[in-house]
């Protein structure tokens, strides 16, 4: 995703775009069942390796394990004055507790 992003000169929607092209196209690549999440600060996409863009309606994503849990924080988004770090790290503390597959060490990063 990175050369891309280069390639297409930091135009994430493009660049998305075009990498879930070659998932596609690609005869070992399509079988990769792989889920990707990316940023530039002002937007989010998931892509998938069925060859996806997905761009979520309320600004939060989650892949993983404990991606359906860690979508906890849209309630906490929802009825809560939290900032986004607080926001993400309650979020996966929430999923942390009921996904045995996710463990409670995070680390942030913010954009």
């Amino acid at each position: 995703f990175e050369a891309k992003l280069k390639e297409f000169r930091g135009n994430l929607q493009r660049s998305a775009v075009e990498l879930t092209k070659e998932w596609r196209k690609d005869k070992y690549l399509r079988r990769l069942e792989a889920m990707l999440l990316v940023s530039d600060g002002e937007h989010i996409l998931l892509l998938s390796g069925n060859g996806d863009v997905f761009e979520p309606d309320d600004d939060v994503a989650a892949i993983g394990s404990g991606g359906p849990y860690a979508l906890s924080a849209r309630a906490l988004l929802r009825h809560s004055t939290l900032p986004a770090r607080e926001l993400a790290l309650e979020s996966m503390k929430i999923a942390s507790e009921i996904c045995v597959y996710t463990n409670d060490h995070f680390v942030v990063e913010t954009l």
